[in-house]
């Protein structure tokens, strides 16, 4: 129990001080590339033997990046801005930004012109998915980005690195959807807050070291009795359930977080990148091209909220809670409908 401990805690450090990685893996001699969520092309950096690293935002009162951007935009990529602004981003080679929303297309302008000394490099996936051509569209894409990151590593990336890339990004979210799963056994020591930091310190660490100290962590608790949980049960959906005080009202109230749609946490681990496909970049292209139920992906038929249905069938759940991000239209404007569709299966839910 004590080590079980040990590796939660010290995933919980990685999660509250992801600057301490930075700085660990850039005084080992590694090259690190800022990732802003939420697909962001990372087993390209990883394939080209650089650390991927998680660029979330975070608890701030913005007082800089008013001058390229409004207040009334998505906090996590206000605060982004600030950051970087502010030099917290100092010793990354470069970012790798998907321009998935409307605040993302803006967010690539201000960016440039506000953290002029780390570069950025676009990434645009396409929304109409039917279409013939959005494969061979976006493999493309990858092409592009690759060849800035071969730049930047200094030597190329051949196709061999990319798939053994895809394996370690394969194993991991393999990984992280049985931790999802172990820990519901356990949720008198996995709390919302645990739970969080466990998902949210994979942004941070190179994944197949993320992938060991989670498996760890599983074996562990698999050796321990199932806990009986006697309090509430409930699912997570939105961008990110943060702050931190909003997982401990959970805790304080004996209400416990048994499954998640949310695009910080199993949002992203759900979708397996397949093989045989073609080359790993049209194997990367096709996982985008099988995304289902994310407010980022348009979707010609909506199938998230069935996804929360089942989810909450499946575990059980009391209810669902939607963690609404202001100013996050994509988030915004699915909200309404996964209200409806939960309400039509008699799910309770709080947005």
């Amino acid at each position: 129990m004590a080590n079980l401990t040990k590796m939660l805690t010290e995933l919980q450090t990685i999660a509250a001080h992801p600057r301490t990685m930075v700085d660990k893996y850039l005084n080992e001699g590694k090259k690190v590339v800022g990732c802003f969520p939420i697909y962001s092309a990372e087993e390209l950096v990883h394939a080209a033997g650089m650390i991927p690293m998680g660029i979330w935002g975070g608890q701030v009162n913005p007082s800089t990046a008013g001058q390229y951007v409004p207040i009334f935009i998505c906090s996590i990529m206000r605060s982004c801005l600030e950051f970087g602004m502010q030099n917290k981003f100092k010793g990354l080679s470069a970012v790798i930004m998907p321009i998935l929303c409307d605040t993302f297309r803006g967010m690539s302008g201000a960016w440039r012109v506000g953290v002029k000394d780390i570069p950025l490099i676009g990434l645009i996936q396409p929304q109409n998915r039917q279409t013939e051509g959005a494969g061979e569209f976006l493999a493309a894409e990858y092409a592009a980005v690759k060849t800035k990151l071969e730049a930047i590593a200094g030597h190329p990336i051949t196709d061999e690195a990319i798939t053994a890339s895809i394996a370690v990004y394969n194993a991991h979210s393999a990984a992280m959807r049985e931790f999802a799963e172990v820990a519901n056994d356990h949720l008198d020591i996995v709390t919302p807050k645990i739970r969080h930091a466990v998902m949210k310190s994979a942004q941070f660490m190179e994944k197949a070291a993320h992938t060991e100290i989670v498996g760890k962590i599983v074996n562990e608790l698999k050796a321990l009795p199932v806990h009986q949980w006697k309090g509430k049960k409930v699912i997570l959906t939105g961008i990110t359930a943060e702050p931190d005080d909003l997982l401990d009202i959970f805790a304080q109230n004996n209400i416990a977080v048994v499954g998640d749609d949310l695009a910080q946490e199993s949002r992203q681990y759900r979708t397996a990148i397949p093989t045989g496909c073609g080359s790993p970049l049209e194997c990367l292209a096709q996982q985008w091209l099988d995304r289902k139920a994310c407010s980022t992906v348009h979707e010609v038929h909506n199938t998230r909220g069935a996804l929360l249905v089942d989810l909450a069938k499946k575990y059980r759940a009391d209810g669902v809670i939607v963690c609404l991000m202001s100013f996050c239209d994509a988030e915004e404007y699915a909200s309404p409908l996964l209200v409806k569709q939960l309400a039509a299966a008699e799910i309770p839910a709080l947005c």
